[in-house]
């Protein structure tokens, strides 16, 4: 049996076993991350309107106070205004813990407004946990200066681990500034997307890899999926059902059943802890999970 097999037939360490004192720490008080932290809040920082890639699930235009979707938000923020955002919200809302940045496009395709962000409420509160949330494209090249800023959780969109598959998922990515589309896209996404997490999990970052549930299209290899992220290190997926969206080439496609969400997630359980609590969040979220508002209704 070969190293790699081996290590996926075997339940993945617990996290202090690979993960630092100081990152345990952290998580403890990362609602996102820890379901014993549902008492601490989150401020999502909508500084990062461009996407690198198109998902056929994917359309940013909608945008209900009352819709709970990844990819939503009422405005788009400036560094500087995300700052002040951050300011008002510490002031209104008790025990806030965690800035994440988590679009409404993806934090590495923003990577300039993504940096001055954290570095700016970095200065102005040194005790703020910084995450992330991204498709992984262009995650390699920016590991080192996330580490250098302390982003200590990074979540990882990987919604399959086949080519032939991504060419499904992803009506076209870009790379170099140029579209690229079919099995040649999904060739790469695919190997950055796996290689981005097996060299971020050596850096001391909690990874968390949410992988959406589309039914025809991936359910049918989940398990590997989550089999596949154990094994480059994540700490943990989080599988999530399809939100079936208006104007996108998957609105046709039923959403995932509880029971099926469920079995995916005990299934996974195998190869690495799974995520239960989470409630596909805005782009502008603000408070504790059980309470989600936009950040337009802070100040």
């Amino acid at each position: 049996m070969s190293e790699c097999m081996s290590k996926c037939n075997t339940k993945m360490p617990v996290l202090s076993n690979y993960i630092s004192k100081k990152v345990r720490e952290k998580t403890k008080k990362h609602p996102c991350y820890s379901s014993d932290a549902k008492d601490y809040a989150r401020i999502h920082l909508p500084v990062a309107p461009k996407c690198n890639i198109q998902c056929n699930y994917c359309n940013r235009k909608y945008d209900c106070q009352n819709e709970s979707r990844p990819g939503v938000t009422s405005e788009i923020l400036s560094p500087m205004q995300a700052l002040e955002k951050y300011k008002e919200a510490k002031g209104e809302v008790e025990k806030l813990t965690v800035v994440g940045i988590a679009g409404p496009g993806d934090a590495m395709a923003n990577f300039q407004e993504t940096k001055e962000t954290i570095q700016l409420i970095k200065a102005y509160d040194d005790s703020a946990i910084f995450c992330l949330s991204t498709n992984g494209l262009d995650l390699l090249e920016h590991v080192d200066a996330l580490v250098k800023l302390g982003v200590s959780h990074v979540t990882i969109t990987i919604n399959t681990i086949y080519p032939e598959v991504a060419a499904k998922i992803y009506r076209y990515i870009t790379v170099d500034g140029k579209k690229v589309t079919g099995i040649e896209a999904g060739k790469i996404i695919v190997n950055r997307q796996l290689e981005a997490l097996d060299y971020l999990a050596k850096q001391d970052v909690l990874c968390k890899i949410n992988i959406v549930y589309i039914k025809g299209v991936n359910d049918n290899h989940i398990h590997k999926i989550v089999q596949k992220a154990a094994v480059l290190g994540a700490a943990m997926t989080n599988i999530m059902p399809l939100i079936p969206t208006q104007d996108t080439p998957f609105a046709h496609i039923a959403r995932p059943t509880g029971s099926d969400i469920m079995l995916a997630r005990k299934k996974g359980e195998k190869y690495v802890t799974q995520m239960y609590h989470c409630k596909q969040c805005r782009a502008d979220a603000v408070g504790k999970l059980a309470q989600p508002c936009s950040g337009k209704s802070i100040g």
